[in-house]
């Protein structure tokens, strides 16, 4: 096996990888390394804005399923999780969102993290964004990730929003401000109307650097150790196998399902699991692989009474009319991320909690169409339909991911255990019966014709837990799984490095030690970026 030497060896292309590759390799004595198990991003879906909706499975995700789930009649769910670089960033849905300050500071506070509140990762949110309408305290403008507004929102987006305003959620333009509640549109990490992966905005500007080398369609075998510190990684490049060796530190950035996964391969994890299957262990580290924290999304969806949203688009004429359209005037539906609209909101409606200080604990996404995710029930043939997702922001129920075999080609073992804890289920039905009542308001009932999931034989309590557990996927936000923190169940400290080891840091949405309260791509990039002063020494 040939072995060729670099500073830093990064393990996973995706959100946190590609930033950690540009930013490492701006120092121009450093060494950088940056590996990656799919393939380029040079698909043209998913470049589009509107290509999301065909990039939750296929050959541009690991096409994952979970173990089958306990509380939620013991289906395996689709997982999709990005293999393509720029990982879940190019094949997302591009909302901007990054959570509430509450959730950093309760970070710093409750859960061990120093150096992790609101005022100590705002800079980096800053750093990271290139709003192309917003400025001020709350936001950046000359950011590597491109964050801009839709430029003609759907028609049936903008019922959403009237809707919601007539159930009492009041209308905001900027969901990451000073209040996070309301309802609005979805700002989206596009520019220039194409999508900003971190392998777009990050990634390509720092690609012609001499000290940068990128290699895709690697899959990183396990990481190499000289006693307790990383010397490098052994990865297989489709012909050969090969190592590279790491003088300064081996990061891991390969996402809450990947790098608890290479973890346990290398001989880091729970000693007993690890032994279990013939591997050597290098550290018992018994946090490896626990704590997974997802956000679980209940859909409702219905039939309009016309062709009013992006489904009048899926017959070729309209088809044709809307690439044109887009490759003329760079107009149209294309421009469109399907999730247009949006809400934070009160799983407890009632003005006492409204203004109590209290924060969000629901999140809605509205997709101007039917069926557009996989696993997601759609309208009869030949009709139009639209789709409200919501879920519990703060779930409280964690689940595992472990190795299936020592095969790093075997998929690893996903489990988010939805819905274990009661909690969840009911602040999730609380989520369905807002959605519905969304869809009930005059601004968008007037163009229903009927709404077909939940149907009108869900009427009781009992109904709609059934209803929460038959129909509620992921929403591709695994979180926790190498968590930050200092209590026994860490995986690493503060600085990202993995408690007892010399050489290695996790630097990615596993280092969570709980949920943010939104979509967390935006999140990860803060990660990845604060990570990069702190191997930098800068903090």
């Amino acid at each position: 096996m040939a072995t060729v030497g670099y500073d830093y060896v990064i393990v996973g292309g995706g959100s946190a990888g590609c930033v950690l590759a540009a930013r490492l390799s701006e120092n121009a004595v450093a060494r950088v390394l940056l590996l990656e198990a799919g393939g380029r991003d040079r698909h043209p879906l998913i470049h589009l804005p509107v290509g999301f909706a065909k990039m939750t499975d296929g050959p541009h995700t690991w096409g994952l399923t979970t173990a089958p789930q306990r509380h939620a009649n013991d289906r395996e769910i689709p997982y999709a999780q990005g293999r393509v670089i720029g990982g879940g960033s190019s094949i997302n849905a591009e909302i901007f969102t990054r959570g509430n300050p509450v959730d950093y500071d309760r970070w710093a506070a409750e859960e061990g993290c120093e150096g992790w509140s609101f005022a100590d990762v705002r800079p980096y949110f800053i750093r990271s964004e290139g709003n192309t309408i917003l400025s001020g305290d709350w936001h950046g403008t000359e950011g590597p990730l491109g964050v801009s507004d839709l430029p003609d929102p759907q028609p049936m987006t903008r019922a959403f929003v009237q809707s919601c305003q007539e159930l009492g959620i009041p209308y905001t333009s900027d969901f990451n401000g000073e209040r996070q509640a309301g309802c609005g549109v979805y700002q989206t990490t596009t520019r220039n109307y194409r999508r900003c992966s971190t392998a777009v905005g990050y990634l390509k500007p720092a690609l012609a650097r001499e000290n940068l080398t990128v290699k895709t369609g690697c899959l990183v075998e396990r990481i190499m150790f000289e006693g307790a510190r990383a010397a490098g990684v052994q990865y297989h490049d489709g012909r050969e196998r090969r190592t590279a060796r790491a003088e300064s530190e081996v990061i891991v950035t390969s996402g809450a399902i990947g790098s608890p996964k290479i973890l346990m391969l290398s001989g880091v994890g729970p000693a007993a699991h690890l032994k279990a299957h013939g591997i050597d262990v290098v550290q018992d580290t018994p946090g490896v692989g626990e704590n997974l924290n997802d956000h679980f999304g209940i859909d409702i969806v219905a039939e309009l009474t016309g062709h009013y949203s992006l489904d009048r688009y899926h017959r070729w004429p309209r088809a044709a009319w809307a690439g044109l359209q887009y490759l003329l005037f760079r107009s149209g539906p294309v421009t469109s991320n399907v999730v247009e609209g949006g809400a934070f909101w009160f799983a407890d409606q009632s003005r006492e909690s409204r203004e109590s200080g209290v924060v969000p604990d629901l999140q809605f996404h509205f997709l101007a169409g039917a069926g557009a995710e996989a696993g997601v029930p759609s309208v009869p043939s030949g009709t139009s339909g639209i789709t409200l997702n919501s879920y519990p922001l703060r779930p409280k129920s964690r689940g595992t991911v472990r190795l299936h075999s020592r095969d790093p080609a075997a998929a690893p073992i996903v489990d988010p255990n939805y819905l274990a804890e009661p909690e969840d289920l009911r602040t999730s039905v609380e989520g369905v019966k807002l959605s519905h009542e969304i869809f009930s308001q005059p601004s968008l009932r007037k163009h229903i014709a009927a709404i077909h999931y939940p149907d009108a034989g869900v009427r009781t309590q009992q109904d709609f837990e059934d209803y929460a557990r038959r129909y509620g996927r992921t929403s591709y936000h695994p979180t926790g799984t190498c968590k930050m923190g200092v209590d026994d169940m860490a995986v690493i400290d503060p600085q990202l490095r993995i408690r007892g080891l010399d050489g290695i840091r996790v630097c990615d949405s596993s280092i969570m030690p709980s949920l943010v309260g939104s979509n967390t791509n935006a999140a990860t990039i803060m990660i990845a970026e604060k990570a990069s002063d702190l191997i930098h020494g800068n903090r």
